[in-house]
């Protein structure tokens, strides 16, 4: 297994040159930042006192030189070599102790030092350098037990969590609970797979997702720590702690600890047991975003207005779009996504639950929506795992209108489903082509039709004979057509008669009249809506 990598691999933790200067033993020093004043956020990782002119070669980069400059006084060329050699060792800032060999500021120093860019401070008062030794090594180790303690204990619970066969998800929540800031993981092309943490957060980090996730990229984003996902030395994806607020050492820790608890997952996700109790394997990452995005426009449970950040995230068009949502029945997810890319439609699909998959396409406003639905309905048809597919669509929408829009295609999408079986609908169906089967599933939970649908079926539904119940409904749905139910239901025309007699006798209706056939109809309706 391949853990995260950083662009910055000192995972050490320090403080910043301004932070030290705060400090309130190093306050009473009086100090004074007469040169690269504009350097101050450089990070300290240790504090060396030194006097030797060469002390550079002793350096390994981010170190707080302390020096009285007792050799260096009465010769220019040597303070300015000497400034020059910590700027190469790359030190973080030199700080001269003022007393017997320099009573002010030397200026050869201070303009190397403004130079090079390195922050260098004067002390006014004399001040024990084993003071601020002690001080600034002790807050560093104690960061660095803390970061340490955190990385370990976030280690053995995202262990604990992938054994248990924890969903990807639930490992993402932990994480962002420990780091007090959102999450995001998102692939190589920055397309958002899966977030966690508060959803106000979150929601705030994706409005202009794709800029700040750059400026993240590059290291310009405060609080923004990132981790690359790869495993067999191929790289697949990011995660990203966004504005994390503690100290970056421990942003890092938490950050790689994530990423390798998120590689483990998915490397375990191809064993089929563990795919099954830890919520579908990697690649359904995408899909599951998918899902949240659709469930909450279905469910109306958050505003669509707020619901555009994720979805520009997501990687779907929504400036100046329509949308048609559509529902569709005899598909998968992943196969509808097949189909969006093959004929290049924008879109988001995911599964609402067992057997009806939400797709949102997004189109620009001179395409005709319902040609190119019918020609994903006929595409998705024409593969043998999806012949019988029916897509359930409504009409083009604003993005506002998308949740009624979804709402209205899983209403026409569950009225095709209680249509009689070898009944064949088609392969576009919408609200107006539903008909009396749409209103009654409507008011399937008014009691008032629910009662009149156990009076007008109680002598079948007494003693309950499916398989006369099957043959009602094929005869009813085909307008009381004897031979296509008896051709639909593979008898012979005399055994279908002895069956309408059965029913008729059990009901006590005459189905050749057509308000009692139609008022047996609308009740058999009800109850189908009811049991599904």
């Amino acid at each position: 297994m391949t853990t995260a990598r950083y662009r910055d691999q000192h995972w050490e933790p320090a403080l910043s040159v301004r932070q030290v200067l705060g400090l309130e033993r190093v306050l009473a020093g009086q100090p004074e930042v007469v040169a690269g004043a504009h350097r101050l956020d450089r990070p300290v990782r240790w504090v060396h006192v030194a006097e030797a002119a060469d002390v550079g070669v002793m350096l390994s980069g981010g170190e707080m030189v302390l020096t009285t400059g007792v050799l260096l006084a009465g010769d220019e060329d040597k303070q300015g070599e000497y400034v020059r050699s910590l700027h190469r060792a790359e030190a973080s800032a030199v700080v001269l102790g003022l007393g017997r060999a320099f009573p002010a500021p030397p200026d050869g120093m201070r303009a190397a030092a403004e130079r090079c860019g390195l922050p260098m401070v004067v002390l006014h008062r004399p001040f024990p350098f084993a003071e601020l030794t002690e001080e600034v090594q002790s807050r560093l180790l104690r960061r660095k037990y803390a970061a340490v303690s955190l990385s370990e204990t976030v280690r053995t619970e995202l262990t604990g969590l992938i054994t248990a066969g924890a969903p990807v998800q639930r490992l993402l929540d932990e994480v962002a609970r420990h780091g007090g800031c959102p999450v995001v993981v998102t692939n190589l092309a920055h397309r958002v797979l899966a977030t966690a943490g508060e959803r106000a957060a979150v929601d705030d980090v994706l409005r202009d997702w794709e800029r700040i996730a750059r400026q993240a990229g590059a290291g310009s984003a405060d609080g923004w720590i990132r981790a690359e996902l790869s495993c067999r030395g191929e790289r697949w994806g990011r995660l990203v702690l966004c504005g994390y607020p503690g100290e970056r050492a421990a942003g890092r820790l938490l950050a790689d600890r994530a990423a390798e608890a998120l590689v483990l997952h998915r490397m375990l996700a191809g064993d089929g047991a563990h795919a099954r109790t830890s919520g579908g394997s990697w690649d359904s990452w995408a899909e599951q975003s998918a899902r949240s995005l659709l469930t909450d426009l279905v469910t109306g449970a958050v505003p669509a207005r707020q619901l555009l950040p994720r979805a520009r995230a997501a990687g779907l068009p929504v400036n100046r779009r329509i949308f048609v949502p559509l529902v569709v029945r005899g598909g998968e997810p992943a196969r509808l996504d097949r189909v969006l890319r093959l004929l290049g439609l924008p879109g988001v699909a995911a599964g609402l639950d067992d057997d009806r998959v939400a797709v949102l396409l997004s189109l620009a406003p001179d395409q005709d929506a319902r040609a190119l639905t019918a020609h994903l309905a006929a595409r998705l048809r024409s593969e043998p795992e999806s012949s019988r597919a029916v897509v359930a669509a409504a009409d083009a929408r604003t993005w506002d209108d998308v949740p009624a829009g979804l709402r209205e295609a899983r209403h026409v999408a569950d009225a095709v489903a209680d249509s009689a079986p070898g009944l064949d609908p088609p392969p576009v169906v919408r609200l107006r082509d539903i008909h009396l089967r749409g209103l009654v599933r409507l008011l399937r939970d008014d009691p008032h039709v629910q009662s009149f649908a156990e009076r007008e079926l109680h002598g079948l539904l007494a003693d309950p004979d499916e398989d006369l119940l099957a043959v009602l409904r094929t005869y009813l749905a085909t307008g009381r057509n004897k031979s296509r139910t008896a051709q639909l239901h593979h008898v012979s025309r005399p055994a279908l008669y002895r069956r309408l007699e059965a029913i008729q006798s059990r009901l006590g209706v005459d189905l050749d009249d057509f308000e009692q056939a139609a008022s047996v109809h609308i009740a058999l309706l009800a109850h189908d809506a009811q049991q599904g």
